[in-house]
């Protein structure tokens, strides 16, 4: 029987939960750390790695229990004249695994980090060589990159590989653009116009080629031609301010989003007040991707001091939802109709107080 298990970056460590004859088994690690960002990977269930603010990158190799610092060696340049020595790479800010792994040449899938300052690498062997792809920072929208906590820098903020194309990547920056790869990072194409400005959060489907989900800073944002062209549904959307987001595995109109009213309502714990919303194929309309969403309260906890929440699909099983604020972590098995808190987990009131920054899901 497969296990499910899920790693959360909490502000100051990372929590594992296992799941074990319906009950959870919890572990914690890499205190003080600041985690920032988390990912399995895909062919290889008991690896992976988390990023943090001022600490690097690391790995793991037996689902959480223990960790290794990965020191980002330079690779041998390559005809793309993209190699660089990493080691010094400290504030790790996203990383992602490819969902397509070439089984002659690669022992793991390829691993993607993006960094602030705004820089993106790749990894072809787990971690133990590393390529900078450069062409990112020589877009004609990188002059305007910045990050309104901290203006004088900006911040690779998310990393999708394409769940349909092993070439494509795409690279959300914060605050200023959402990019595209066709390459492997190699090379890079620029924002288009009409596009979110903002993305947090960005997803691709197994099952829908072309289709992208973003949830932005500027609202909610679909495109059905990798990215050419932008849709706005947001009708029964009355917070704007989106953060997490989540596609129903088996069902890619089934989408989860959280929101607030504004980044301060989203992320300050003395004024936090955050919401989740759901869309599915009923509440899609007229054919031309425009859809409403309902919000939804059933399970959790009261919106008010409640961080906005981190969402993630289970991979491998159609209906099921996760999502993790301060107020604890959660889960729906009817594609997020409804929620429960995880059988047996007690959460600390240490948590209570943390802003938990990314949350990934295996089920292996």
């Amino acid at each position: 029987m497969a296990t499910t298990k899920l790693m959360v970056a909490m502000q100051n460590s990372v929590l594992t939960f296992e799941s074990s004859n319906d009950m959870w088994k919890t572990h914690e690690s890499l205190r003080g750390t600041s985690p920032q960002c988390i990912s399995f990977d895909p062919s290889n269930p008991s690896r992976a790695y988390c990023g943090t603010f001022g600490n690097g990158l690391y790995k793991t190799d037996d689902g959480g229990q223990t960790w290794a610092s990965i020191e980002m060696k330079e690779k041998e340049d390559d005809s793309s004249g993209s190699s660089t020595d990493i080691s010094g790479t400290a504030h790790v800010m996203s990383v992602s695994t490819s969902h397509h792994l070439n089984k002659v040449k690669n022992k793991f899938n390829a691993v993607y980090v993006g960094t602030e300052p705004t820089a993106f690498y790749r990894s072809d062997d787990g971690g133990e060589s590393w390529n900078k792809m450069s062409a990112l920072n020589t877009l004609m929208s990188s002059s305007s990159w910045s990050f309104p906590p901290r203006p004088w820098t900006s911040h690779v903020r998310w990393i999708e590989p394409d769940k349909t194309n092993a070439n494509y990547v795409f690279a959300a920056i914060e605050a200023g653009a959402l990019v595209q790869s066709h390459d492997g990072g190699k090379t890079w194409i620029d924002k288009v116009e009409g596009g979110p400005y903002d993305t947090h959060t960005l997803a691709t489907h197994k099952n829908i080629p072309k289709r992208l989900y973003s949830s932005a800073g500027d609202g909610y944002f679909e495109s059905y031609d990798y990215g050419e062209s932008w849709l706005r549904p947001m009708e029964g959307l009355h917070h704007h301010y989106l953060a997490g987001l989540a596609v129903d595995s088996g069902d890619s109109n089934t989408i989860i989003v959280s929101a607030s009213e504004s980044a301060w309502h989203a992320h300050r714990i003395d004024d936090a007040n955050s919401h989740v919303y759901r869309s599915s194929a009923e509440n899609v309309y007229d054919g031309k991707g425009e859809r409403e969403w309902k919000q939804v309260t059933k399970g959790f906890p009261e919106s008010h001091a409640t961080i906005i929440s981190v969402l993630a699909a289970n991979p491998k099983i159609v209906g099921e939802f996760y999502a993790v604020n301060n107020r604890g972590i959660f889960y729906s098995t009817d594609s997020g109709v409804s929620w429960k808190t995880l059988d047996g987990v007690e959460w600390s009131k240490d948590y209570l107080l943390q802003h938990p920054r990314a949350l990934t899901v295996s089920n292996g």
